[in-house]
């Protein structure tokens, strides 16, 4: 059984899509992070980050329980041990490549255009702008990839796909105010619409509604979600 440690945001929506995408047995536990529950001594035993998702699996390597955190490296590890939305041996080098592009480049610069425009104080335009191009930068690079293919990896849909379309589909909040933010990105918008439109999208987007996950913006979420930015207690 893997338990899945949750909350509704990208980098947890992605092991959402995976796990409904394969049918792998779960159990989703919430972790209401603005609620600040990812600090809570007994979650930071298991991702000593702080951060979600997390999976547990009961039924780890040598029939042992492990740990994983990390979106992209939970992505992995289900994938190895499902033998499922790998691709082919053959891309191995390609799917790894991009995993790491979305993992380190495309998700963080996505991330912080979003702080930047929704949470931090006025006046720090040069932030915005800087992490909005960035973010551009990285859906150009992705779509010219994309150019003539199907899909990120190979000849079938992968793990590379699942990880970009947990940030493209929040790309009206990363590009704040742009009525069709992934338009000046065919390729990009016809992946992430060929992804969207699959049945376990549906299902991965039910995750967590029957929970109430705080919904307040208040100093407590403030605090919670962005702790370096206040002074140690």
């Amino acid at each position: 059984m893997i338990r899945f440690y949750f909350h509704p945001a990208p980098n947890p929506a992605k092991v959402a899509l995976f796990l409904e995408e394969t049918g792998l047995p779960y159990e989703m536990i919430p972790v209401d992070t603005s609620k600040g529950e990812q600090h809570l001594p007994a979650f930071r035993a298991i991702n000593p980050n702080g951060k979600v998702p997390v999976i547990v699996d009961t039924e780890g390597p040598g029939g042992k329980t492990a740990r994983v955190f990390d979106s992209t490296a939970i992505l992995i590890y289900l994938a190895e041990k499902t033998g499922k939305l790998l691709g082919a041996p053959e891309d191995r080098p390609e799917l790894l490549s991009w995993l790491l592009f979305i993992a380190s480049g495309l998700g963080p610069f996505s991330g912080q255009a979003v702080h930047f425009q929704f949470s931090a104080p006025e006046g720090l335009g040069y932030a915005v702008n800087r992490y909005r191009r960035e973010t551009q930068r990285h859906y150009q690079v992705l779509n010219d990839h994309l150019a003539g293919r199907e899909f990120i990896v190979g000849d079938a849909y992968t793990i590379a796909d699942i990880s970009a379309w947990g940030w493209l589909d929040r790309a009206a909040r990363v590009l704040k105010g742009a009525d069709d933010p992934l338009s000046p990105y065919p390729h990009l918008e016809r992946l992430f619409q060929r992804v969207d439109a699959r049945p376990a999208v549906t299902r991965a987007r039910a995750v967590g509604k029957d929970h109430d996950f705080k919904k307040v913006n208040d100093e407590e979420t403030q605090r919670a979600l962005f702790p370096s930015n206040y002074p140690a207690t």
